[in-house]
């Protein structure tokens, strides 16, 4: 195996790879222990956190995971980087499976795989110099490049929108959004074909967000690199990434392009989802708008999800069928070429606005009809 690994090294920049996958997820799994009894600590359940995902990344595209906070997707993308082991479930990068892959197996595509951390304040080694974060990634895989690893480290500062005169600085020498950049220039530091980019601007304030997004995807552009993007900000999503898959609860529910998701969405869940974006209505006539979908209650519980399909119990379609059967994830009649979803019966593909809005919560229903 350690020598089926060995990949080739020159980046796929040819117009006809551009659909030739480079991760192919297959039934991902991850169930974590938990523990209770006393005095002896045994097992008395497991957190289904990641639950039989299935996801495509191909060579140079951007590839976004949203959902509720808690759904998975953090899980998901430590697992494809292999921080995390999987319980079951494959993950091929490159046509090789790596989902058992040793440490020392692993080796080779590690450079290859690279990931963009949530928080930039922990993320860095706060007792090293920005030059020294940096160079690690390559002074780990023994990498030398040509002029040297110093210079290497300021062109990629200079690439990231930083001063390369800051080689010597720490990291509390610099605020949030400088940070982030500095966790980019490290995950570019072994020209990686694929980044894993863990919600990389939610601890950021909402004016540095859109100069982070703005320089991942010159990044991805330039260089070719693929990004799997997980956040939960939907307009984030919809303008970096050019296919969307929806999670919930541990499952994903509905995958598609970006304008046939955001336009002709199929699931209910994906419906609410889009249903909360904040719309600004700068004309003087009420055009209606979108519907407004809130939903009953909080995300079931990991440990003992609901039977049949997960969102059931918050969703206004729910039938008999909805608890008895799984809804595999196909595509459905209506629904463009790759657009696939997860339900026994999907919604119309339009997100105009209805008649009244769908209040499921019955003590928000109450409320509004007292002050009425």
């Amino acid at each position: 195996m350690k020598e089926d690994l060995v990949l080739p090294s020159p980046r796929e920049t040819a117009e006809g790879a551009a659909r030739e996958p480079l991760l192919d997820v297959s039934g991902l799994t991850k169930h974590f222990p938990v523990k209770g009894g006393f005095p002896i600590r045994r097992t008395v359940g497991h957190v289904q956190a990641v639950d039989g995902v299935d996801l495509t990344v191909h060579v140079g595209e951007s590839f976004g995971l949203v959902g509720e906070s808690g759904c998975g997707k953090s899980t998901t993308g430590r697992l494809i980087t292999r921080l995390l082991e999987p319980t079951s479930g494959t993950i091929s990068y490159r046509g090789q499976d790596i989902s058992r892959a040793s440490r020392k197996e692993l080796a080779p595509i590690r450079s290859e795989i690279q990931m963009i951390f949530q928080d930039p304040y922990s993320s860095l080694n706060p007792r090293q110099t920005v030059g020294k974060i940096i160079s690690n990634p390559m002074e780990i895989n023994g990498i030398e490049p040509e002029g040297g690893r110093e210079k290497r480290v300021r062109e990629l500062l200079e690439i990231v929108g930083l001063n390369p005169e800051h080689f010597n600085r720490f990291p509390h020498e610099f605020s949030g959004g400088q940070r982030q950049r500095i966790g980019v220039a490290r995950a570019l530091a072994l020209e990686p074909k694929l980044i894993v980019a863990d919600e990389p601007v939610s601890a950021l304030d909402v004016s540095i967000q859109a100069q982070v997004v703005n320089l991942l995807q010159k990044v991805q552009k330039e260089l070719g690199i693929a990004f799997l993007f997980i956040a939960h900000d939907l307009a984030v999503v919809r303008h970096f990434s050019q296919r969307v898959a929806v999670m919930y609860l541990g499952k994903i529910i509905e995958v598609g392009d970006r304008d046939s998701i955001y336009t002709r969405p199929r699931h209910p869940y994906t419906h609410a989802l889009l249903s909360a974006v904040p719309e600004v209505n700068l004309s003087d006539e009420d055009t209606g708008g979108r519907e407004r979908i809130r939903l009953a209650g909080d995300v079931p519980s990991p440990i003992s999800p609901p039977s049949g399909c997960r969102f059931r119990t918050r969703c206004w379609k729910a039938q008999d069928k909805c608890a008895t059967e799984e809804p595999p994830l196909i595509q459905i009649s209506g629904n463009r070429a790759g657009h696939l979803t997860a339900c026994h019966f999907p919604e119309e593909p339009t997100i105009e606005a209805r008649d009244e809005d769908i209040v499921l919560d019955p003590a928000l229903a109450a409320l509004e009809e007292s002050e009425d």
